[in-house]
């Protein structure tokens, strides 16, 4: 296997740890990473929810709000309609709940059994029957474009919050939500779950905030070189959405002849520091011209004190959102973040009830697999922190039934222990059982459902376990008809839920695409799973015509169709298979993210969560780069000179893992090497030395967290 680490010029190195304030290492891992500019860095040096995204910039937000506010206005009936997997039941809840601790008339749905995903006919015609008249949908609805319609038939109304691909033709709904269609926000790759999130924000704020909808200017003059600057930025629901610059030579052009009338015309203005305002604006318009403004700097200073007194000048120099910028941060974007600030901070908008909502919303993007950067990262961080410091109902009860309550979690925990506890009654066709148990308000039935929900999950493990048994073997058997690129399995009667499941353990065992498939009298759903880099829709696009529905995402798909189709299904995927660029799915290098001296192993650093306590150095490194994931693997180190002090066999059937104690000199670290028993006493013995590429990580085991290496791989050194 190849060990490959890039070479960095000491000087790029040193620049950017000045630049964003963090060590040389720090610096390096990231400039491997290819994380480069300000945009994405600060979503690993910052831990502050004041970095998410304003959610007025997804399309159709403000419309989907005062839709929503004028329904509890009427006493509307409103129904949540979620997809049935952990990102669409998580979603689901968020909203559900928030409307119904805000005083809506408020019921939700999901696919029931063998209902299709996304929004049915039958579900819009039984909310009718019901006399309702709003429906929201969570993480589905983008391609539901006549059960869209037949609800506008019937006087119902429908805002699509989705994450989806969207087809061509979209739907006529309300308002349409999703990260995904064009316009100006700048990530995609939000969860359906994190949408709903940014919906429940945009919700909070325009209850709380007396600014909703109202556009509100900002104004700074500035004296530039002969000529004095007058910017202005306008903001609706803290949003930038125009900005004017107007340079302005004094007492040569009358404040009529700019655009600046133009540009206020009906705004509320916010200065700061309203005296050298004034004299600044008479200084280059005359003493006659007064500009009717409000000076923000004695409101923001209650909030934020350590402002006080400092002009915007000063403040820019201070500024930790403007470090981040790819452009000269100005004293009027400093104006801009003050103001945004100011308002969070005086609404708390961030309070205990959002930690709430964003522990689902974190569940969802872990969940669905969603890739661990940008504003993901610290959705799933805040998340994870508020549900180690206050789990919400219901999913505080499967903490505990998974032995999770009270320790510190990861990502990683999450995805193996808890997301597919949440999904297995979706898998076993029963998707409300997760909905009510993280909607109740008894503490007994959420014990029962819990409990209940574990039992699925055990049932789904095995059921999985035997379907894999008879797949495995077919796979190989049918494997050079497409190619060798791409496992396909199908059985009779099998759960469409486990499909997905059955096909992700295809991908890994064969590295390759796989198809699970199910057949049921004459229909056959089947799910498909991707590797790498391999996109999933241009092989759905190829086969379209075959399907009564598909849809997913670029690595993981499902689709519906009738069996009649299905050998001309598998003859055009034989086509498709024999045509992938293999090299696409060959084994990768391991690519090191820095090269560690053993002396740093046992380096203790003062922890900056706990005040007086110190941590290994490298475990602080570790967690900088949380949370571990899609798009974000765990950080790759290279140590040369480990002496291995001590060999143990693992495993439960089988002896296949091994256990090593490694000598730094000054510390003895634990290590785990998977699947690497045959390589003992071959490869490496007890005594010997070796350089390792390991991850490093702590093992929780009888109330006690321990560091840990995980071991990729090792060098003996002869």
């Amino acid at each position: 296997m190849e060990w490959r680490k890039s070479e960095l010029a000491p000087d790029d190195v040193k620049n950017f740890a000045e630049k964003y304030g963090c060590d040389l290492l720090c610096a390096s891992i990231l400039l491997r990473r290819g994380i480069r500019t300000g945009e994405e860095i600060r979503y690993y040096l910052e831990n502050d929810l004041r970095y998410l995204r304003n959610p007025f910039e997804l399309p159709g937000m403000e419309d989907a709000v005062e839709r929503i506010l004028a329904a509890r206005e009427e006493g509307e009936k409103v129904m949540i309609f979620g997809d049935r997997d952990v990102d669409g039941i998580t979603g689901t809840v968020l909203l559900t709940d928030f409307l119904r601790r805000s005083g809506f008339d408020v019921r939700w749905r999901l696919p029931m059994g063998e209902e299709p995903y996304g929004l049915s006919a039958q579900a819009v015609e039984d909310f009718a029957a019901d006399f309702g008249t709003l429906i929201v949908t969570v993480d589905c609805g983008i391609s539901n474009r006549e059960e869209i319609s037949r609800a506008a038939e019937l006087g119902i109304g429908v805002i699509v919050t989705d994450h989806h691909n969207p087809p061509e033709l979209l739907p006529e709904a309300d308002a349409l939500i999703n990260p995904k269609l064009p316009g100006p926000y700048p990530f995609r790759e939000l969860s359906g779950s994190a949408v709903a999130y940014k919906l429940v924000s945009a919700l909070r704020f325009a209850m709380k905030s007396t600014i909703f909808g109202q556009a509100i200017s900002l104004l700074n003059a500035r004296p530039g070189t002969e000529a004095m600057i007058i910017e202005i930025v306008k903001l609706r629901n803290l949003a930038v959405i125009d900005t004017l610059v107007e340079t302005v030579v004094p007492g040569m052009v009358g404040i009529n002849n700019t655009r600046i009338p133009m540009f206020l015309s009906g705004q509320q203005i916010l200065c700061w520091d309203l005296p050298i305002q004034k004299k600044l604006l008479a200084q280059t318009f005359g003493t006659g011209v007064e500009i009717q403004m409000l000076d923000m700097s004695p409101e923001i200073s209650k909030i934020i004190p350590q402002i006080t007194g400092k002009s915007l000048l000063r403040l820019k120099e201070l500024s930790r959102i403007g470090k981040y910028s790819e452009q000269n941060t100005g004293e009027l974007d400093v104006l801009v973040n003050l103001f945004v600030s100011f308002v969070l901070k005086k609404e708390t908008i961030f309070n205990e009830e959002d930690d709430a909502g964003l522990q689902l919303a974190a569940l969802g993007t872990i969940g669905d697999i969603m890739p661990l950067r940008d504003e993901n990262r610290l959705i799933v961080r805040k998340g994870i922190e508020a549900m180690f410091q206050k789990p919400r109902p219901g999913l505080s009860d499967l903490l505990f039934k998974q032995d999770l309550a009270g320790r510190p979690l990861s990502a990683d925990d999450i995805s193996w222990q808890l997301t597919p506890v949440i999904n297995a009654p979706c898998r076993m066709g029963r998707a409300e059982k997760s909905v009510s148990l993280l909607l109740s308000e008894s503490m007994e039935e959420r014990d029962i459902l819990a409990d209940e929900i574990t039992k699925m999950n055990n049932e789904r493990k095995r059921l999985v376990e035997d379907l894999y048994r008879r797949a495995e073997p077919e796979v190989y058997k049918n494997l050079g008809d497409f190619g060798r690129n791409m496992a396909v399995y199908s059985g009779e009667n099998i759960l469409p839920g486990l499909t997905g499941l059955v096909a992700s353990r295809l991908v890994d065992h064969f590295n390759v695409p796989a198809l699970a498939a199910s057949i049921i009298d004459d229909t056959i759903k089947g799910s498909f799973r991707s590797v790498r880099e391999y996109n999933l829709s241009f092989l759905l696009e190829q086969c379209g015509e075959l399907f009564i529905r598909y849809g997913g995402h670029d690595f993981a798909a499902g689709f519906t169709m009738e069996r009649k189709n299905w050998n001309t299904l598998l003859e055009r995927l034989k086509t498709i298979a024999a045509n992938m660029d293999i090299k696409a799915f060959k084994e990768e290098a391991l690519e090191i993210d820095a090269e560690i001296p053993l002396s740093c192993l046992s380096r203790l650093e003062e922890d900056p969560r706990i005040i007086g306590k110190k941590d290994l150095y490298i475990l602080q490194l570790a967690d900088l780069f949380e949370p571990y994931g899609e798009k974000n693997r765990p950080l790759l180190f290279l140590s040369r000179g480990f002496k291995i002090a001590d060999i143990t066999l693992m495993g439960k059937e089988k002896l296949k893992h091994v256990k090593l104690t490694l000598d730094t000199g000054n510390l003895k670290w634990p290590g785990i090497y998977w699947n690497a028993a045959s390589r003992v006493k071959v490869d490496f013995d007890k005594g010997d030395t070796v350089d390792l590429l390991y991850t490093v990580t702590r093992n929780w085991f009888n109330g006690v967290l321990s560091p840990q290496l995980i071991i990729k791989d090792l060098r003996t050194v002869i």
